[in-house]
């Protein structure tokens, strides 16, 4: 611990080890417990009973948060005609076709999520191993391939996150900042949640949620009972 500083050190002092708290309680210790001087990002992780190796395993997806995340996002739309003008004028940051396509060859990648007409994935998908390791690449499962692009425009401006679980089958997910009143803070966890339990594997074996925490970008760990599934605003 003491090669976190002080501050970290007094913080974790104030989490009582082997303590399951309630999700308002964690979000309250969280706000309460956080020292940097930015407004941290909050964030839920999951380690969860599956093996992601196994393609029914694989838990990804995504959700649009109530109080979404206190990020903007800066959204590109691959797509052309009508679709592009719905795209400009849902808030679209930056839209196009083959320019677009040239432009993040060229190494120019300058937004935060990508969305693309299925007649665009032909072109797209050339781009696959430069916007695949940064997470941008445009996924049918995550609702970024549509046609309705300016639907998806907004619930990425609106703060949709994307849920996916690692290796070691744990889900980093931002469910706020500390600025956000906790209400909804765990408003945002309670939908979050909700999407993980609804999209357990039925070949999942075992315990299926094993932990929950929440923490600040900079502070430490507060762990959640898993067992509150509704009613996540009861101290």
């Amino acid at each position: 611990m003491s090669k976190h500083g002080k501050k970290y050190a007094a913080a974790a002092a104030k989490v009582e080890a082997g303590k399951l708290y309630t999700p308002k309680a964690a979000a309250e210790l969280v706000k309460e417990i956080s020292f940097a001087g930015f407004d941290e990002t909050i964030e839920a992780t999951f380690r969860l009973g599956v093996d992601t190796r196994k393609a029914d395993q694989n838990i990804r997806g995504s959700i649009a948060l109530p109080h979404g995340t206190g990020k903007s996002v800066r959204v590109a739309v691959f797509a052309e005609g009508e679709q592009a003008r719905a795209a400009e004028e849902a808030g679209a940051d930056i839209v196009g076709s083959d320019d677009l396509v040239a432009q993040i060859q060229a190494g120019n990648i300058d937004f935060d999520a990508a969305i693309a007409t299925p007649p665009m994935m032909a072109k797209v998908g050339r781009l696959g191993k430069v916007l695949g390791p940064r997470g941008l690449m445009p996924n049918p499962k995550l609702g970024t391939v549509t046609m309705d692009v300016a639907k998806m425009v907004g619930e990425l401006k609106a703060g949709r996150v994307e849920y996916r679980a690692d290796r070691y089958g744990i889900c980093h997910v931002p469910v706020g900042r500390v600025s956000f009143p906790v209400e909804q803070i765990v408003e945002n966890y309670g939908a979050l949640y909700t999407e993980i339990l609804r999209v357990k594997p039925a070949t999942a074996k075992g315990k299926y949620v094993k932990s929950i925490a929440l923490a600040s970008t900079m502070g430490p760990g507060v762990k959640v009972d898993s067992s509150v599934t509704r009613a996540f605003l009861e101290a």
